[in-house]
């Protein structure tokens, strides 16, 4: 008998907990808005300054017209969720859910007043779809938060899927569909934020980048398991489906992880890429230009726009066990960066794939100013249209070693590159009547090239 009343008291307990009375009060006021015309921004700003904790938003389509603010500091910490059948539609301007916290330090646990882990850690959207009802509409903006998690949202016809500003800290972004947007996907717009996950996520056909970071203070981007794809419009100015920009920005982004992606489309939009970083920060205001880094892009499959992967400026990038095909311009180009370590990579040309332009791809790899750099066991086949399979152009100290090149029309070129060794490669062209030259050495002084690499004469 105490058994079952024990159970009784904790089943009671469960039910008229504030909790559930939240979530039943919650659903139940926002089913008369649901599916029809009227603005519910009101009644769900007034259940956010009221204190509800978790604001669950039945099936149906929900109109908004204006932002609903969660201001973490006065209101605390808040959920918003839903469920695959709910839909809000922004109709105003500017994001459907804004979050504000009070924190702008770093993630040191020393520097954290007592209030953000009382009242605002870890706001929560998940399981809704918002889209855009003019152009001007967001889905997500956070300013000052810790721990925003983001997870199992639709984005679509928006402007900016989710958009970061000022401060954040220790973001997770997972199993989202961010697609068909005017501008970009996940914009990191000069914010200062460290630790940011992006998980599982489909980014694509935002006409303005799938994830992009435009100067500000961002260290530890993790973008892993993603699909991005055509996030460039050719009415654009040029972008990418991962576009990181350090001009303009005193400290820039670094150490960042770009792993096991599906990368592509396309080449409509000027100068696409599929990887585009510009490194080239203020350092610090000390009147000169840094070299940006630490960023490993490793196990992506890479294809169908003007550059795969472009870097500028850039110091300390290793690209490692990735394929690439269909580079119009170029599969890989880097100018003006140091301390490149380019691993075992696939560049090739599939005849799987000998479609609609694609014949029309160069897929060549160039390096113009760049020093200080590792190219190692690299398979690179071919680079037609006169091109060179391999670039070097006005480079210092490069060790390059174990590449493999075939059936190039040029396999490699030399410009004006000193104090660089060339070693133990595996160069062939065996097509039928190819006489080219293999490797062509224009004003390069105090090098070390292997003899044995070259083979001027195909195989009987």
């Amino acid at each position: 008998m105490r058994r079952i009343t024990i159970l009784l008291i904790l089943l009671l307990q469960f039910w008229f907990s504030p909790a559930a009375f939240t979530e039943e009060a919650t659903s139940s006021s926002l089913d008369e808005y649901a599916d029809s015309s009227q603005d519910c921004t009101s009644l769900v700003q007034s259940l956010v300054d009221g204190g509800s904790k978790l604001i669950i938003f039945p099936a149906g389509t929900f109109i908004f017209a204006e932002t609903v603010e969660i201001d973490l500091r006065r209101t605390g910490y808040c959920e918003i969720r839903g469920s695959a059948a709910t839909r809000i539609i922004m109709q105003g301007q500017g994001p459907a859910f804004s979050f504000r916290g009070s924190h702008f330090k770093s993630a040191d646990p020393k520097g954290f007043a007592p209030a953000i882990w009382d009242h605002e850690r870890f706001p929560v959207v998940r399981n809704l779809a918002i889209e855009g009802g003019n152009s001007n509409a967001d889905g997500i903006a956070a300013t000052g938060t810790m721990q925003l998690t983001v997870s199992q949202i639709h984005l679509r016809k928006l402007r900016h899927g989710i958009h970061l500003k000022e401060n954040n800290r220790n973001l997770i972004i997972s199993d989202c569909h961010i697609y068909e947007n005017s501008g970009i996907g996940i914009l990191y717009d000069n914010v200062d934020l460290h630790q940011s996950n992006i998980l599982g996520c489909h980014i694509s056909y935002c006409d303005q980048g799938g994830v992009v970071s435009r100067g500000g203070n961002v260290r530890n981007i993790h973008i892993t398991g993603c699909d991005l794809e055509s996030n460039m419009s050719a009415e654009q100015s040029p972008t990418a489906n991962i576009f990181i920009d350090c001009r303009g920005s005193d400290y820039g982004t670094a150490e960042v992880a770009i792993t096991g992606c599906t990368i592509q489309h396309n080449d409509d939009g000027p100068d696409s890429a599929n990887i585009r970083i510009i490194g080239s920060s203020n350092a610090n205001g000390e009147g000169r230009i840094r070299q940006e880094g630490h960023i490993t892009i490793t196990g992506n499959v890479l294809s169908d726009v003007d550059h795969n992967i472009w870097l500028e400026a850039c110091r300390g990038v290793t690209v490692t066990g990735n394929t690439f095909w269909m580079g119009f311009e170029h599969n890989l180009l880097a100018e003006g960066c140091s301390h490149l370590v380019i691993g075992p990579n696939n560049f090739d040309r599939n005849p799987r794939y000998d479609y609609g332009n694609s014949l029309d791809a160069k897929n060549r790899l160039v390096f113009k100013n760049c020093r200080d750099s590792t190219l190692a066991n690299l398979h690179i086949a071919h680079v037609k249209s006169g091109f060179a399979g391999l670039s070097l152009v006005d480079c210092d100290r490069l060790h390059v070693t174990g590449l493999t090149i075939l059936d190039c029309e040029l396999a490699m070129e030399l410009i004006r590159v000193s104090r660089s060794r060339i070693s133990d490669c595996l160069i062939r062209d065996d097509r039928q009547g190819a006489t080219t030259p293999m490797i062509a050495i224009t004003e390069s002084v105090s090098n070390q090239v292997d003899d044995s690499i070259e083979s001027l004469t195909p195989l009987e």
